[in-house]
């Protein structure tokens, strides 16, 4: 019997038959078969900055020393800074693209740049910019979502300042946004192939360049009140503004905007004596604002006007002071601006202090002027 069995091992041996190894158990001396690296990079698209240079009085028309320190201090830089840390999320898919997320791998980068190791199959990676305040407080609340596969959401919460003007669902405006950029790119196909990859000798390993280009879900609009004939009738803009009518958050994973309608609330200066055209010396109240945008559209998207679909009124209110110690709240229809700068841009009313009462009725609220659009002609109507 025994040496039954020894001749059945040799046979075994001899016809070549052998235990393989159990498939996740990678052959590591075969470059072949590693786990590839990914190399990805992060841009960033400016390509369509608002010119604002050309109609902006309140910032001088662009020209040096417009936005001043002062400014700086109340708003913030003027544009777009360039985000330095960021956010990335990999999704694992399996063998389906775009479908399921069976796990999540997170990661915190300074730079644009991120090496990582992938498993075979289908990844989708979301990224963006780490916020950065001159303050330290941060407005931008991320909400996260239960399961993988549903939107991270962006979004801001009420202030304290009441919101009168087409906002019959919140009593208070909402803190502006801090910018924002964001990029998701979905069903990346790490195939074992190699397809894409080139192979480091020196590293010994397979890698793969990948870019993604993060683009703004915030838009920065640029409100002036151009005052004409003022001769020290208004002295100042006491409070805080509103811009009504544009969304209370957005979507990281698509860049959509909230169809939730709110009214956003920023700072405003006034500046004396400012050149306007032909000559003219103008009182400008302006400021700077940052928003989601246009509610259910992302701004990325839209190429024309045409498209930008826009279901909101937008009224922009400003409290002044008068020199006899009352105030009042300004009212403008701006509707058909922010419609054409989905993306962003400056906002332009005028007010001819000439036509405008001085309120009388103490503290504060005299009247509220409800101004047309500046792009409809200009013309100003009171509501006593």
């Amino acid at each position: 019997m025994k040496k039954l069995i020894i001749s059945l091992l040799a046979l075994l041996a001899l016809s070549g038959c052998y235990r393989k190894p159990d498939l996740y158990l990678y052959d590591w001396e075969n470059p072949a078969l590693m786990l590839p690296w990914v190399d990805l990079d992060l841009d960033l698209f400016w390509g369509y900055a608002p010119d604002w240079r050309a109609e902006w009085y309140y910032g001088d028309c662009g020209r040096p020393g417009g936005w001043d320190d002062e400014d700086k201090r109340i708003f913030g830089e003027l544009e777009y800074v360039e985000p330095t840390n960021f956010f990335v999320r990999r999704y694992f898919t399996g063998d389906l693209p775009y479908g399921p997320r069976r796990r999540m791998y997170e990661a915190y980068i300074q730079g644009r740049h991120f090496r990582a190791k992938y498993d075979w199959g289908y990844w989708d990676i979301l990224a963006w910019n780490d916020i950065k305040t001159i303050d330290g407080v941060q407005s931008l609340i991320f909400r996260e979502p239960k399961s993988l596969d549903e939107d991270i959401i962006a979004f801001t919460n009420q202030t304290m300042y009441s919101s009168r003007y087409h906002a019959p669902r919140y009593q208070n405006s909402f803190y502006a946004p801090e910018q924002l950029f964001a990029a998701c790119e979905r069903g990346i196909d790490i195939d074992e192939t190699l397809k894409g990859f080139v192979y480091i000798p020196e590293e010994n390993m397979w890698l793969r360049q990948l870019r993604m280009t993060l683009e703004p879900l915030t838009y920065i609009y640029l409100p002036q009140v151009i005052i004409h004939h003022n001769n020290g009738t208004i002295v100042g803009a006491p409070d805080k503004a509103n811009l009504s009518g544009l969304a209370r958050a957005t979507s990281l994973n698509t860049g959509i905007a909230s169809t939730d309608a709110v009214s956003v609330n920023f700072d405003v200066r006034m500046k004396l004596d400012k050149d306007f055209r032909q000559g003219e010396k103008v009182d400008i109240v302006g400021g700077r604002l940052m928003t989601f945008g246009i509610c259910g559209q992302n701004g990325n998207r839209v190429m024309r006007v045409e498209d930008s679909k826009d279901p909101e009124k937008h009224y922009l209110d400003v409290k002044m002071m008068f020199k006899n110690g009352m105030d009042s709240t300004f009212v403008f229809d701006v509707t058909e601006q922010v419609r054409r700068r989905y993306r962003g841009g400056v906002i332009t009313v005028e007010l001819d202090m000439d036509t405008v009462p001085m309120p009388v009725r103490p503290g504060g609220s005299g009247f509220n002027a409800v101004v047309k659009d500046y792009e409809d002609g200009g013309q100003w109507e009171f509501e006593m």
